[in-house]
């Protein structure tokens, strides 16, 4: 498996997100009012709107261009709406953040 540290948790703000880079994709990580983190693709699959610039509330998050809710545990589409998004597993050890980058087009990413 490949972990890539991303940072610390302290580095996201309460209810915020962060982007990191990769060849392959954009991905935001959040951190929810109750520090839990989550990553997930930055692009809603409405509009491709991105992410990381919504409202996180709860373990979702709002897309700022038509308000879609998507969660950060699966990636999916709340509501009526229909969609998904990909989701990353993360680790959380004594604060500092690594992400599991699973595809070749990421790893690359430095």
């Amino acid at each position: 498996m490949n972990w890539k540290t991303i940072g610390h948790i302290d580095d996201i703000p309460l209810r915020g997100a962060r982007c990191i880079k990769t060849p392959g994709m954009n991905i935001a990580v959040f951190r929810t009012s109750e520090n839990e983190v989550f990553a997930i693709e930055n692009r809603c699959p409405h509009k491709a709107g991105p992410l990381s610039e919504g409202i996180v509330h709860g373990k979702a998050v709002t897309c700022p261009l038509h308000n879609w809710v998507i969660s950060l545990e699966n990636g999916m589409a709340q509501g009526a709406d229909e969609g998904e998004v990909r989701t990353f597993e993360l680790r959380n050890e004594n604060g500092v953040l690594s992400i599991l980058l699973d595809h070749p087009m990421m790893v690359a990413a430095e």
